[in-house]
């Protein structure tokens, strides 16, 4: 084989990888020059070819027979068993009794073909994907303030000249470490209750309790403004809304600050000097203040401070997201969201429908409305009104989401569970039917970075013998449900094409986009209208994407967390993710290197917490909240808070930690509270 270039499976960066080798155990892995890595990778992405020749990979579809033992069977009857079984329950109960739960690290052609599948060949309203998990409190925010929701406006290349960079619950030394090399030259202000990897390399750490941050953003705020450092032309010209914001803010003064969040006022004051001294400073917000219940609120604090700064709409500054997973930019603007059609259009305007049921040959009224959240749909899952069959593509919820034991035995209650997937995870354990689909270096198609640019995943070989892709897999069961072959292509091309005719004249236009140019090695960030315009990688810097060209100042106000502490749960518990594993860690888990490296569920607690609970150092305790509890491996930690315990999430069975985590939504963009939740500790009584 010769090499092929193509990007890693993991993140958001899209790293840029060189594959050799022919055969799933050679193929070897290399870093490319592309911009956001620069020649470099993590410990995962040096590691991925490991997955390709995983000894559990699925190779043959799975039927679970009366004795309920899954079983090998053929394609047919596989695909047959699920048709048969949606059409039943569609047939008792209605098109929404049937569900699909996707992905962010689908390819774009993936998450385009599966929100039509649903649509059309389901005709269910109830899609949505993990990303909910993910972006969508950061999504919201963006949207408000800007009228356009892309992760980073500007390329990441442009951070390589700042001079401050604050960084709001965003650990990227461990979760993007390439990325860190943008940032060599650049102060850093870290906002995490933890002393992260990042908090270690940084100028400034302000370590809030957990859940307080919007308390900081908005004492922030005050400060820019009672010191003077607002930049007020900028605010005139370009925004709106600032005095209503102002008024939340200056309620915030930092001495109560300090008292609601535990960063020190001096501390805060340096941070806004710092980000005020030059107009080359950023701010970037990530899952460390949106996974929670008002995670919207909280991105729109630090989105008014850097309005309020005038840093967005500027080259040399701005404001930007992290995007997590590999496709979570492009997984959400193309219709595996409840309330979205391709090119982020929303399900519910008029003019949208039309637009994309012209593209797909049907009536706009023949789209049904938008469906359930994430988690709403998995808490609805086997109830007298929620739906009794679930597809998931690409995700692994008995792992993932909150909540995690209620929402297994909500799984179990389906009468049909449609798993599709290369390793057996923990959800697909679960399944009634289990399809064998591709991995990433087995397949064509397209992602988006966290810069809202367009990449090329290449085929580097050829997936095992019975191993098909998700866009025939789709393609399959829609004849089987009635539909034409023809309205279901499975060539990623022809997807993609007709991806770009239902996203034109959308908020994210691939329209000019083409396979052609993406090959020939252009570099196109959308919108990009058509195919002689260039790509946008720097948005806002004339106008901002509402109707008049202005920002929004969002106004917001510090409300408490949705589960306080209290004497029989007197800890905080956060959540997070380590260097070695990514997300339910169905992937990670299963390279010796990585597992070595991190191998089990572990707990970070002070030391004097720690004696308090008489636990011990690599001793095991049992972390318990009102939803349930897990078990993990104490690690003892003297920059932790004394109030504060955190666990990663990547781990299955008794050590997951969404088992304890709080479901409570966001109202603006029905984020779960994952990052702070109530807990007691103590020693195991094994």
């Amino acid at each position: 084989m010769s090499d092929v270039d193509t990007h890693c499976p993991y993140c958001a960066l899209q790293c840029g990888t060189r594959l050799s080798g022919g055969r799933a155990d050679t193929v070897r892995v290399r870093p490319s020059d592309f911009p956001v890595n620069r020649g470099r990778l993590c410990q995962k992405g040096w590691t991925a070819p490991e997955v390709l020749s995983a000894v559990d990979r699925l190779t043959r579809p799975l039927v679970r027979g009366p004795d309920g033992r899954l079983v090998e069977a053929s394609w047919d009857t596989a695909l047959d068993v699920v048709a048969d079984g949606l059409r039943e329950i569609r047939a008792r109960h209605g098109p929404d009794a049937v569900a699909v739960f996707g992905g962010g690290g689908l390819t774009n052609e993936k998450a385009y073909l599966l929100g039509k599948f649903a649509r059309l060949a389901l005709g269910t309203s109830q899609i949505d994907y993990n990303g909910r998990f993910c972006m969508s409190s950061a999504a919201a925010a963006g949207t408000a303030a800007f009228g356009v929701d892309r992760g980073l406006p500007f390329p990441v290349t442009d951070l390589r000249g700042a001079r401050t960079v604050l960084l709001a619950g965003a650990n990227i030394a461990e979760t993007m470490p390439p990325l860190m090399q943008h940032l060599e030259q650049a102060r850093l202000i870290v906002v995490d209750p933890r002393r992260s990897a990042t908090a270690r390399r940084a100028a400034l750490h302000l370590q809030p309790a957990p859940g307080t941050d919007l308390a900081l953003a908005l004492g922030l705020v005050h400060i820019a403004i009672v010191e003077g450092l607002v930049d007020q032309s900028y605010v005139d010209e370009r925004c709106h809304g600032f005095a209503a914001a102002a008024r939340r803010a200056m309620a915030w003064w930092p001495e109560r600050v300090e008292g609601t969040t535990g960063v020190p006022a001096s501390a805060q004051r340096q941070a806004v000097r710092m980000l005020a001294e030059s107009r080359d400073s950023y701010i970037l917000t990530g899952r460390g203040v949106e996974q929670h219940s008002k995670g919207a609120d909280t991105v729109s604090g630090f989105i008014n401070l850097a309005l309020a700064l005038g840093l967005p709409g500027r080259t040399g500054s701005g404001y930007g997201c992290l995007t997590g997973q590999g496709n979570g930019q492009g997984g959400r603007e193309h219709g595996q969201k409840a309330d979205q059609l391709p090119g982020y259009r929303s399900i519910t305007d008029p003019a949208a429908r039309a637009h994309v049921a012209s593209v797909w040959g049907v009536a706009p009224e023949d789209l049904p409305g938008p469906g359930r959240g994430a988690y709403e749909l998995l808490d609805a899952l086997g109830t007298p009104q929620g739906p009794r069959a679930l597809l998931v593509f690409g995700s692994n919820p008995a792992v993932s989401a909150p909540r995690a034991a209620h929402v297994t035995e909500r799984l179990a209650a389906l009468d049909l569970l449609v798993v599709a997937d290369f390793v057996p995870s923990e959800t697909a354990a679960m399944a009634h039917v289990v399809l064998p689909v591709t991995q990433w270096a087995e397949e064509e198609g397209t992602m988006t970075n966290l810069e809202g640019r367009v990449l090329r995943r290449r085929q580097a070989l050829s997936p095992p013998p019975g191993v098909r892709g998700d866009l025939r897999v789709l393609r399959d069961l829609a004849v089987r449900l009635g539909e034409p072959a023809s309205r279901y292509p499975s060539a990623p091309r022809e997807v993609f094409d007709e991806l770009r005719a239902a996203s034109r004249g959308g908020k994210a236009d691939y329209s000019g986009i083409s396979y052609q140019r993406l090959d020939a090695g252009e570099a196109l960030h959308w919108p990009c209208p058509d195919t002689r315009h260039p790509g946008t990688p720097r948005l806002f810097l004339d106008r901002f994407a509402h109707p008049d060209g202005k920002a929004r100042f969002w106004e917001v106000d510090h409300r408490e967390a949705a589960e306080e502490t209290s004497p029989e749960f007197p800890l905080h518990a956060t959540t997070g993710r380590v260097l070695a594993h990514y997300q339910s860690g169905a992937q990670t888990r299963r390279v010796a290197e990585l597992v070595e490296a991190v191998g089990a569920p572990f707990v970070e607690v002070h030391p004097d917490t720690a004696a308090r609970s008489g636990l011990l150092d690599g001793g095991r305790a049992l972390i318990t909240s009102a939803r349930g509890a897990m078990t993990a491996q104490v690690r003892l930690d003297a920059t932790m808070r004394l109030d504060t315990v955190f666990v990663p999430f990547h781990f299955p069975g008794d050590g997951r930690a969404n088992l304890v985590t709080n479901p409570a939504l966001d109202p603006r963009s029905g984020m779960p509270e994952f990052k702070v939740c109530a807990v007691r500790i103590a020693p195991t009584q094994e």
